[in-house]
């Protein structure tokens, strides 16, 4: 058998991103990725150790693109807003790998520099101790969450739809706030909420 080719960590993620945007997260594995590169599976454990391995070098690169650089003239919730719309802009495109950002939170090197650039603005606020861990664990939920909801299960879905159309006798507030919401658009719904949720978050409440 020919001698394996060299594989960048990039070439890498690169395939089993491909595998995950066509037949899903679940589909992701050192066979699949290694049938996407080309090659013997077994040749694939000269470059990473296993499919956990895999999933780190995903996240990081989606997430290494990142400006992890705030805004200097804006105010805290402003540069906040900045850094989480752009995490959201650089895992959009890949809904299905979007739970490896939080599996591999701890470990992922460009997702850590996000982090912290988002702590040194919470820190400058005024945010310390438990009021940071809940303010940061608030927006990365956020963030995770309502890409999910995006792609995964848009508002303007069929689901929606089906509850837009249900009896106006029996759940006709949810029949209008369904209708309402096929109008909305994602991006819109997104900065809105995230507005809502930072006006939620105080240092010294």
């Amino acid at each position: 058998m020919p001698r394996p080719r060299s594989l960048t960590p990039t070439a890498l993620a690169t395939a089993a991103l491909a595998v995950i945007d066509r037949d899903g997260l679940t589909a992701l594995s050192m066979r699949t990725v290694a049938t996407e590169l080309g090659m013997a599976p077994m040749s694939l454990y000269r470059y990473v150790a296993d499919r956990a391995e895999l999933e780190g070098l995903v996240v990081d690169l989606l997430l290494a693109r990142i400006d992890t650089t705030p805004p200097a003239r804006a105010p805290w919730t402003g540069k906040v807003a900045v850094l989480v719309e752009r995490a959201r802009d650089a895992v959009a495109e890949h809904p299905g790998a979007v739970p490896l950002t939080l599996t591999h939170r701890h470990a992922s090197p460009s997702l850590l520099r996000w982090t912290e650039s988002v702590l040194r603005v919470l820190t400058a606020a005024g945010f310390s101790g438990e009021r940071r861990v809940i303010a940061l664990r608030s927006l990365l939920a956020y963030l995770i969450g309502s890409i999910q909801l995006e792609h995964l299960g848009p508002l303007s879905g069929p689901g929606t739809a089906a509850m837009a159309a249900l009896p106006v006798d029996e759940q006709p507030l949810l029949r209008e706030t369904a209708g309402v919401a096929r109008t909305v658009p994602a991006d819109v719904e997104f900065r809105q909420g995230l507005e809502v949720l930072l006006r939620g978050l105080d240092p010294t409440a």
